[in-house]
């Protein structure tokens, strides 16, 4: 069971125990206004990460890049896109994992070398950091932030290729890890993804006016595509390096044997359902969860509520599946910033109740089956359960669509050590005590999977770590990494 100073843990915690991904890139090529566009791309991509942005762009001779901490919408005003002027420009919103959370390491970094300047946003993290950071202190490589993204164009400025190209196809080739990036030169976009594939990539055009060129796009999620009104072309393959230049778009691959491992948490939690992620659409995949949550541990009930908002989809899946009536039985108050200033400790949940609201008038007497995406520490679904609870609700039976989290990730997310995954400590009905549910499932691994690939022409490899243990890389454990360079 659980000792003492877990609960402890749990009732000081005020905040959300969700892994949250740390970034989302962006880069447009051709296009009069390109900044402004890599704006309203990063805008969509904003739930990618909320704590520094930056963006770059150049005209072909110069490149200007502004980077702050906070929103997007926080950092980027009229007169600040106007210092940005050109046709090409690369974009970045981050959330760090154990990196530090400072300026220096906002995105996009640029690096001026015998290539020439190199600007590069990258979403992911590299796993064999040590030894190459080494190797390029002793050739002379100085480091200008704690990312490992910097190391990537370290790489491509000590490359002994001649082209630029052969530069980075060479330095991909010497990282393991996630990555997939966006980079520009004074006149070229790039933008390639790891050979395992593991954050998603892609790519889209919006058709030129009046005989003018196509602009080509490339962002972290296709939502970005629709406010920018571009077509979704397809994903940057894994291994698979993408230039594009005034002769068009050309492509290479630095790796094509590596086996595809995309990671699944993207059709969980991580994307907005409005996306297609490794060439599937999110909402399909979350809906699918959630009836097949219902057909695997169904229970009676009156209400079927979702922890908004990443619970919504899988909840109408389920309701659906069940025959169960849906309502947003908890109220989400989107207007709770990233900080806000907290009562004393004693008050308990706090942090909860000022993010969501139950709808007493719905629960009062009800049978409630409660929907969410995941359960990392517990911290919140234990406070949840007791709200629900408290606004008359008769039974609370909580319903996961994913399996028990119990391996953290070293790809990019930024997850708990094993031994805070209550998972990974504890049994389903340990979870169940310690929430105070009437009834505690998840979907098993087998329905994730087919949830996420069912109907699909070739189904996708998908990496689900975090799950079974099982890594698709060797990998080092971060605090082995740090602090000689810090994971994004």
């Amino acid at each position: 069971m659980f000792a003492e100073d877990d609960v402890t843990l749990c009732e000081a915690d005020g905040h959300f125990d969700k892994l949250r991904e740390e970034c989302g890139v962006m880069a447009i090529y051709n296009h009069p206004d390109a900044a402004r566009l890599t704006y309203w791309g990063l805008y969509s991509l904003q739930h990618r990460g909320q704590e520094s942005a930056g963006i770059a762009s150049a005209d072909g001779q110069e490149v200007n890049d502004i980077k702050g901490m906070g929103l997007v919408s926080e950092i980027f005003t009229d007169e600040v896109l106007a210092k940005l002027p050109g046709y090409l420009a690369i974009g970045h919103t981050r959330y760090s994992t154990t990196g530090d959370s400072a300026l220096l390491n906002a995105q996009p970094i640029a690096v001026e070398s015998t290539k020439g300047l190199i600007a590069i946003a990258h979403n992911g993290n590299l796993v064999n950091l040590g030894n190459s950071k080494e190797r390029l202190e002793r050739d002379g490589a100085v480091f200008q932030t704690t990312s490992d993204s910097e190391i990537i164009v370290q790489l491509i400025a000590h490359s002994k290729q001649t082209t630029l190209v052969d530069c980075i196809a060479d330095s991909l080739s010497q990282v393991e890890g996630a990555f997939s990036i966006v980079m520009m030169t004074r006149n070229r976009i790039f933008a390639a993804r790891d050979p395992h594939g593991l954050r998603p990539l892609s790519m889209g055009r919006i058709p030129g006016v009046n005989g003018a060129p196509d602009t080509f796009v490339f962002a972290s999620e296709t939502c970005a595509f629709d406010l920018l009104h571009a077509k979704y072309e397809r994903d940057v393959k894994p291994g698979e390096l993408v230039m594009v230049s005034e002769d068009g778009v050309t492509s290479r691959y630095f790796d094509t044997t590596t086996k595809q491992a995309s990671c699944i948490f993207e059709h969980v939690y991580f994307a907005r359902p409005d996306s297609k992620i490794f060439g599937r659409w999110v909402q399909q995949s979350r809906e699918l969860m959630g009836r097949t949550l219902a057909r695997e541990s169904g229970v009676p009930a009156d209400l079927v509520v979702p922890v908004p908002d990443s619970g919504v989809t899988a909840a109408l899946g389920y309701a659906a599946e069940s025959g169960i009536p849906f309502n947003l039985g908890l109220i989400r108050n989107h207007y709770v910033g990233r900080t806000f200033i907290q009562p004393e400790q004693r008050v308990r949940d706090f942090g909860v109740r000022m993010k969501l609201n139950p709808v007493r008038s719905l629960l009062e007497g009800k049978r409630v089956i409660l929907i969410d995406d995941s359960i990392i520490r517990g911290t919140t679904s234990r406070k949840i359960v007791r709200m629900v609870r408290a606004a008359g609700a008769k039974e609370v039976h909580l319903r996961i669509s994913c399996p028990p989290t119990i391996s953290p990730c070293f790809y990019g997310v930024d997850t708990p050590s094993k031994k805070d995954l209550i998972a990974a400590n504890h049994s389903v009905e340990e979870i169940r005590q310690f929430i105070e549910a009437d009834s505690l499932a998840y979907l098993s691994l087998e329905g994730m999977l087919h949830s996420c690939t069912s109907g699909d022409a070739t189904p996708n490899g998908y990496c689900t770590a975090c799950y079974t243990g099982d890594y698709p890389t060797s990998w080092v454990d971060v605090s082995e990494i740090l602090p000689a360079v810090a994971v994004r």
